[in-house]
């Protein structure tokens, strides 16, 4: 329906990341929750920084390449990213960045130390509206970059995911 007459509010038709712990493993774990579909690119032998993803989580392996490899496929095969840090970006979560502006594609960087998950949820709902976002892309740092990032990320998509499907049905019943 809302293909059809251009809903204002929707939810993303997928949320992808690369897998790995963390930020990534979060935005996966919710659309789990919520039953949206998910998925996207990761290494080759499904490598997180702790050995292998679990197999419970839907994505594609390269057939070659490693987390550089993944984290341009996956801003490739998107509309467009979220990448949620905790003020200050390095490694892959910068290089994330980069692709994204090397590709133009839109990207929404939340601070952490500067947005509580409300505010972060309301700065995802805002992106995915403007941009039309069918896809969105998810990155962060891993688990051992910032431990608290698997449960603040977790807390801001979750609450995005249950504002934007509440939108999208109290507009539905219009």
């Amino acid at each position: 329906m809302c293909r059809r007459h251009a809903c204002h509010y929707r939810v993303a038709v997928k949320i992808i990341s690369g897998g790995q712990t963390g930020v990534d493993r979060a935005a996966l774990d919710v659309a789990l929750k919520h039953g949206i579909d998910c998925g996207g690119w990761c290494p080759a032998g499904r490598l997180d920084e702790f050995g292998r993803i679990p197999d419970e989580y839907p994505l594609r392996e390269l057939e070659t390449g490693g987390f550089t490899e993944r984290t341009l496929q996956n801003v490739k095969d998107s509309d467009g990213t979220v990448i949620i840090h905790p003020g200050q970006l390095s490694g892959g979560t910068e290089q994330t960045v980069r692709f994204c502006q090397e590709l133009r594609q839109p990207h929404e960087l939340i601070d952490a130390s500067q947005f509580s998950p409300e505010n972060g949820a309301k700065l995802i709902s805002d992106f995915t509206h403007k941009y039309k976002i069918e896809i969105l892309n998810v990155a962060g740092p891993r688990q051992s970059e910032w431990a608290d990032g698997y449960g603040y990320a977790f807390r801001v998509f979750d609450r995005a995911l249950k504002s934007i499907r509440s939108k999208s049905t109290s507009r539905s019943k219009r």
